[in-house]
């Protein structure tokens, strides 16, 4: 097993795919699955696709299309690793990471794969926090190129994760789903795993809401939360607080208290499933205080509590509704 970090700086690189790269120049590196090169003004993918100069956020634009490769296109699977554990990821996860020649994914993600898995690859492709579109292509451009890829991540591939991405890459290179043999294999999400810490928070009407504005802005977030928080739903809140978005957490937490009481009970579950796992009970009118604490960044989801929602033995509880049907 080889394993291979992101590489745009590098002046140079071979190809471990059998294909051939094209002439650009000798200030280029070569595609490692065979596609062509883009010029020598611009780094090019490991698989062919042109990197964009965008100061340093690891994304590329989209390069080589599917006639770029000869190769029959391998399998290309999307796979959820659950909350973080090994035990937490599926059976039917683990065989198609098994299969896989190729593993790609966030670095976080790859380290916590268990070595039964990355020591039968042939090979694993990682790359830093807003690599997203950089690592999906590659992954693209490997199963073009005639390997099975899978590509990874935490929770489930269609909870704020990399799926949808992949599809949209594969239309614009001219490929279709059935020509490499998409697959998705779900994953336990954020929001189910932080909840089964807490207790029963998310048995009636749950909507989840990303404080990250890497992709949306904060005023269109700002609305939704509005919204979401004016109705009797339970709201987990992914991506709460990091050093860059500490005033997108703060406001969250003035727009939630504008609809809900200050003792409506909220759970706190940072990096559920993992080593530093850490789960905590309060009320919202304390939660802007926990923003400057560890217990709360990118690694925590947070569950706000409806009306009706509240604390029995340390447990959240979100009553279904079958006391007003039952006697118990």
């Amino acid at each position: 097993m080889s394993t291979d970090t992101n590489a745009d700086a590098d002046a140079e690189s071979t190809s471990n795919c059998g294909g051939s790269s094209g002439d650009s120049g000798g200030d280029s590196s070569e595609s490692k699955c065979g596609a062509s090169s883009s010029p020598a003004s611009s780094s090019s993918s490991r698989c062919g696709a042109s990197n964009s100069d965008d100061s340093g956020s690891n994304e590329k634009e989209v390069g080589a299309t599917v006639d770029d490769f000869d190769a029959d296109p391998g399998q290309l699977t999307a796979v959820g690793l659950g909350p973080g554990q090994p035990e937490g990821m599926t059976e039917r996860a683990k065989t198609a990471l098994l299969d896989a020649d190729h593993i790609v994914g966030y670095t976080t993600y790859i380290e916590l794969l268990p070595d039964e898995i990355t020591e039968q690859a042939d090979e694993i492709y990682d790359t830093p926090m807003c690599g997203e579109v950089s690592r999906t292509e590659e992954a693209i451009d490997r199963t073009l190129a005639g390997n099975d890829v899978a590509i990874v991540g935490s929770g489930d591939p269609n909870v704020y994760a990399l799926a949808g991405l992949a599809l949209e890459i594969l239309e614009s290179k001219g490929a279709t789903a059935s020509m490499v043999d998409f697959d998705v294999v779900p994953g336990v999400p954020a929001a189910q795993s932080c909840a089964a810490r807490l207790g029963a928070p998310l048995v009636n009407d749950t909507v989840s809401i990303s404080l990250s504005d890497h992709l949306v802005p904060m005023p269109e977030i700002e609305s939704r939360l509005h919204a979401v928080a004016s109705e009797s739903f339970t709201i987990t809140i992914y991506n709460p607080w990091s050093r860059k978005r500490r005033e997108n957490f703060e406001k969250a937490c003035e727009i939630l208290l504008t609809h809900r009481d200050a003792d409506t009970p909220v759970g706190i579950v940072h990096g559920a499933g993992r080593e530093d796992e850490a789960v905590l009970i309060t009320e919202l009118g304390e939660l802007e205080d926990f923003g400057e604490r560890e217990i709360v960044d990118m690694t925590t989801t947070i569950v706000v509590g409806t009306e009706d929602t509240y604390v029995w033995d340390d447990r959240m509880v979100r009553p279904r509704g079958y006391e007003t049907k039952y006697e118990y």
